[in-house]
């Protein structure tokens, strides 16, 4: 399978990656993607960064060697009515949100808080991906979480990084593999993410690549594959032209 849009990375402004933007974008077009985009931590992460650099994203071209460049971020969900840490006017003036759950910004709950957290995520109109939703720390009911993605138009993340052996999201490849397999019977598109933290972990889905064979998932599934029916499939988007 031959990915050329990768939807989650991180640069050094996250704060626990260790790449420039430059370096990335870079990284990518020399492993063929057309299409990358920025999504560093929101500021209720540790050691992150500001507001400013999210409402300033607009001065960074809209592509830098052949790589279209989508300005994003990834959200903290913050409680379990799915409050995220950003205001929805720069919001609305990004091109892609992932909105996440992490153990610095929300203390894991029962299935039913956790699950609440992320459909009510989902509902934000400017949510466009719930990411790394197979982390087994924060249990979830995955049949309400597919149902508040269809119906909002979120996408699910299948994460690379969650399924790194001994990576913080360990024992994530089971939630992942039902959540495929879901997606697979009811011919529901996912995105994938590689959730790169240095340059040389753009593009790659080793790991997912390697489970989608395990259990036959097919391709054309994948949006990652076409960077224009990503663009078109995302929240933000719908109703524009092909």
């Amino acid at each position: 399978m031959k990915i050329l849009a990768d939807t989650h990375t991180h640069s050094m402004a996250s704060g626990h990656a260790y790449s420039t933007i430059q370096e990335n974008v870079r990284a990518a077009a020399e492993k063929g993607l057309e299409l990358i985009a920025l999504t560093d931590h929101a500021p209720a992460m540790q050691n992150t960064t500001s507001h400013a650099f999210f409402a300033n994203l607009h001065v960074i071209p809209d592509e830098l060697f052949g790589v279209r460049i989508l300005k994003g971020i990834e959200l903290n969900i913050m409680d379990f009515e799915g409050a995220v840490d950003m205001d929805q006017q720069t919001l609305s003036r990004l091109q892609l949100s992932i909105a996440s759950l992490h153990i610095p910004c929300i203390t894991p709950g029962t299935k039913e808080e956790n699950t609440r957290a992320c459909v009510c995520a989902m509902e934000n109109p400017f949510v466009d991906i719930l990411g790394h939703p197979g982390d087994p720390r924060y249990p979830l009911d995955y049949e309400e979480i597919f149902k508040a993605a269809k119906r909002t138009g979120t996408l699910l993340e299948v994460n690379n990084a969650s399924l790194v052996p001994g990576g913080f999201r360990a024992g994530s490849d089971e939630n992942i593999e039902r959540i495929l397999r879901m997606a697979m019977k009811e011919d529901v598109p996912v995105v994938v993410g590689s959730d790169a933290h240095f340059y040389t972990g753009i593009g790659d889905i080793f790991y997912v690549e390697r489970l989608m064979e395990k259990i036959g998932f097919p391709a054309e599934l994948v949006l990652n594959t076409d960077p224009g029916k990503f663009l078109y499939t995302i929240k933000r988007n719908k109703g524009l032209k092909k």
